[in-house]
């Protein structure tokens, strides 16, 4: 039976949860439900889920308690025959869920960064919620343990990503590293996602510099883009600071191609793949779609992290210390790591069938 689904986004961004709904969705479509975005006209996601053909409203989301945001909610809700409302963000999750309420349909809050919700009983919108998805284990726990929240209605469910178009035996890397202008005489460590202060390019940037002092051939590329693109711009360029230090230029050694829209083909170009965040991830889609593509990888043990591990499938550091990723990838570049690769794992782990099977389980649990 194929249900009516409306997803909420209040976040501006395009990143992993951005991605993430949009892949959610196509893939409830797929199945046999309708899907809908409400989501502010200001958000990345809603050109993208317009380009895609899935129905759009634009909702202000304009504070916690929009009493405008929330009817207009209210009358979509009604109009469009809806049986769940799936949020995401704060804000919207809030405005949501209390339309939910007074319509009487079945809510769902997805929870995607592993940022600890204050535990105060003021915040107690995710009660109230029928059901709690999470992106990792580690934001399940922390929802249960701070936040009052039931076992028995709450359940990690991964991002799932599309086995098919991460295969690294589709791609010529020769031909991608042309495409995105990345070295072919180089070792490549690589970077992939949204510039937001948390994912620490300045600590990616400043591994760049440390290394090259004793691996001239190894070369540092950065993907993506975000509110954090001037800012590293400047680093890569050189700049004085506001308290008068000086950062040297490493534009010979590190570089930027910018928003990829097809992360597989710059993944297939790159050698290494490091994810210096130090706090706010789920289970990372960049890492998850590095590990689909085989990509020798870089993170720390933070939020989720863990989730993606299995028999030293990639390295995972204590920390997200700066002295922490610079032994780790020397170890890669001295051939002293003992990583095994596993697509296998996250084939049966982290596909989007995995996540879709998941997801109409609870489907069917709130409303069959």
């Amino acid at each position: 039976m194929g249900y009516r689904i409306l997803h909420t986004e209040w976040s501006d961004g395009y990143g992993g949860q951005e991605i993430r709904i949009i892949s959610e969705m196509l893939e409830m479509q797929k199945r046999g439900h309708y899907v809908a975005l409400a989501t502010r006209e200001s958000c990345k996601i809603l050109q993208k889920a317009q380009e895609l053909g899935i129905k759009t409203y634009t909702i202000a989301f304009s504070g916690k308690f929009d009493i405008k945001s929330i009817f207009s909610l209210v009358k979509i809700i009604k109009k469009g025959n809806f049986n769940i409302i799936n949020t995401h963000s704060g804000i919207d999750t809030w405005n949501g869920g209390l339309a939910s309420f007074l319509c009487g349909v079945k809510f769902i809050r997805t929870r995607h960064i592993s940022n600890k919700i204050h535990k105060s009983r003021l915040n107690f919108i995710n009660e109230i919620a029928d059901f709690i998805i999470t992106t990792g284990e580690s934001i399940r726990r922390d929802m249960i343990a701070y936040n009052r929240i039931k076992e028995d209605k709450i359940k990690s469910i991964p991002t799932g990503i599309n086995t098919d178009g991460f295969n690294i035996s589709k791609y010529d890397i020769n031909e991608m590293k042309d495409k995105y202008g990345i070295p072919k005489d180089k070792f490549i460590v690589g970077f992939l996602g949204v510039f937001r202060y948390f994912k620490r390019f300045d600590n990616f940037i400043s591994i760049a510099k440390k290394i090259h002092k004793s691996y001239p051939n190894v070369h540092f590329v950065l993907a993506g883009d975000g509110d954090g693109k001037d800012w590293i711009i400047n680093m890569i360029n050189g700049y004085t600071d506001e308290y008068g230090n000086y950062f040297e230029p490493c534009y010979e050694y590190v570089s930027l191609v910018g928003y990829v829209e097809k992360p597989a083909e710059f993944l297939s170009a790159i050698d290494v793949f490091m994810l210096t965040s130090d706090s706010g991830e789920g289970v990372s889609q960049a890492l998850m779609q590095a590990l689909f593509m085989e990509r020798i990888c870089i993170a720390a043990d933070i939020g989720s992290i863990r989730d993606l591990y299995f028999d030293c499938n990639f390295l995972l550091t204590k920390d997200a210390l700066l002295d922490s990723f610079v032994a780790a990838l020397k170890s890669v570049l001295d051939n002293t790591s003992d990583i095994k690769i596993n697509r296998k794992f996250m084939v049966d782990n982290f596909s989007i069938t995995a996540m879709g099977d998941e997801i109409d389980r609870i489907y069917d649990k709130l409303l069959a």
